[in-house]
């Protein structure tokens, strides 16, 4: 398996290369230059096995020769032992026809655990075997971050900074990243938002000289290996409702657009997916882009779901290039405009993406209403970003008798405020790993939104 830029000026690599690389050089993310296939009887297949094995038939064509069989195996074992429920990503069922993928039982009650536990044990294990060691440099709008240091702080080559915008996550978000005082553990608060903390971060991968040599890593969403790891619940969820000799739909509370391009790439595999609905928040671009092809920049509105305030969507770009029939030049053309101007797509892609996708933007005080309808109704208590992908999924699914799959993205327990104005003023609890979170000791250094800065102070740091 090798994989090009959506670009389309950078060489072709490996899997490890790729995981080593993240962003490539032309500015683009690497997809793989062809989407292996599953079978209907190799899907069937899948049906009852251990999670772990379910990830090891979905990852392998990716990875192809650069691990053997049985040190991945052993990988994806350790991986998803970390999690507190046996299923790794069990279903609910909340009526006839609606069901809830629990995606938040990992070390960090959010769906990145999923990948992120994943991914900083194939960081460890291809720097051991070069002899070398990494700086990871991420972005988050709330839980990548918590989730990658969760998945780093063990590995024993890498050193990890973590940009978060100042003041815009959840408590409990903010914790779960400045508490971990491990040694190779670094927390950057920036006076911005979380499109100024990707931003630097993107540069900085396009220009990695203040580093000095020392290789660069990504664990954001634009690491194919993030997008590779997520598949694989699309494919135990459908099979445990049927598939592939019945067709499923998914709604999915969306930002960066990374955990829904997964469930593309698992369509193209061969997963029978009717519909994936795509809900978003106020910071709606996602929505516009998708339901009237309105590409353009709003300005950034903080909301209730905080994980999804985002107004650059890195991993549409992804979705753009197989639109766009890989042409790496017109995706170039198109994302340059998007920077400078209202734009739209072509549109024969545009056609293309209404053929698969579905979507609905939800404000506040929506999010607040379904909180409290949702649990009135079903007994579940949703996290705000839930909330968006279960109101998407009553309203955009256009198949009665298709089962809908909404994915829970994390722990009401994460985003206190929205559940107490919801209308439960004791909040959600926390579980008992985490219930002295709140009077630990943090550790973070406050930053302003600027690149040399930023890049200043992990030069300094580094060389220590």
């Amino acid at each position: 398996m090798r994989y090009i830029s959506t670009r389309g000026q950078a060489p072709a690599l490996s899997f490890e290369e790729v995981v080593l690389t993240g962003l490539a050089p032309d500015g683009g993310l690497y997809v793989p230059e062809t989407y292996p296939q599953m079978s209907k009887e190799e899907i069937a297949d899948l049906a009852g096995l251990p999670y772990h094995e379910v990830a090891f038939r979905v990852m392998r064509p990716y990875v192809g020769d650069c691990i053997d069989e049985t040190t991945l195996r052993d990988i994806l074992k350790k991986t998803y032992a970390s999690f507190n429920h046996d299923a790794v990503a069990p279903l609910k069922q909340l009526d006839n026809n609606h069901f809830l993928l629990e995606l938040f039982h990992g070390p960090t009650l959010a769906f990145k655990d999923v990948a992120l536990q994943l991914l900083g044990r194939l960081l460890d294990h291809f720097l051991i075997k070069r002899g070398e060691r990494g700086v990871i440099m991420g972005a988050t709008s709330g839980d990548t971050g918590s989730a990658a240091i969760e998945g780093c702080k063990p590995c024993e080559q890498v050193d990890i900074y973590i940009l978060h915008p100042h003041n815009r996550v959840s408590e409990v978000q903010r914790r779960q990243m400045t508490c971990v005082l491990a040694p190779n553990v670094h927390n950057l608060a920036i006076e911005g938002d979380f499109d100024d903390c990707q931003a630097m971060v993107k540069a900085s991968f396009g220009d990695q000289s203040f580093l000095n040599g020392q290789r660069l890593i990504a664990v954001n969403s634009i690491n194919w290996a993030r997008i590779m790891a997520q598949i694989v619940y699309y494919f135990t969820s459908a099979v445990a409702l049927g598939s592939p000799h019945r067709e499923v739909s998914f709604s999915v509370p969306s930002a960066n657009f990374g955990d829904v391009f997964a469930g593309y790439v698992a369509r193209k595999m061969g997963l029978p997916i009717k519909q994936l609905i795509v809900a978003t928040n106020a910071n709606d671009i996602l929505h516009r882009t998708l339901h009237s092809n309105d590409f353009s920049k709003k300005k950034l509105e903080p909301t209730l779901a905080p994980s999804m305030d985002i107004v650059v969507s890195s991993n549409f770009e992804r979705l753009l290039f197989d639109l766009y029939q890989q042409d790496g030049k017109a995706v170039a053309a198109l994302l340059e405009d998007f920077q400078n101007q209202a734009t739209q797509l072509d549109p024969k892609a545009w056609s293309k993406a209404q053929e698969v996708f579905a979507s609905l933007a939800v404000d506040d005080a929506t999010i607040l209403k379904v909180i409290t309808d949702a649990f009135k109704r079903t007994g579940e208590l949703l996290d705000p970003h839930t909330a968006t992908g279960y109101l998407a999924a009553e309203k955009c699914a256009t198949d009665s008798s298709t089962p809908v799959i909404t994915l829970a993205t994390a722990h009401p327990a994460k985003f206190e405020e929205a559940i107490i104005k919801a209308g439960f003023p004791e909040g959600a609890s926390l579980p008992e790993h985490m219930s002295d979170l709140l009077e630990r000791e943090e550790r973070y250094t406050l930053l302003p939104a600027d690149l040399k800065a930023v890049q200043s102070h992990l030069a300094e740091v580094q060389s220590k």
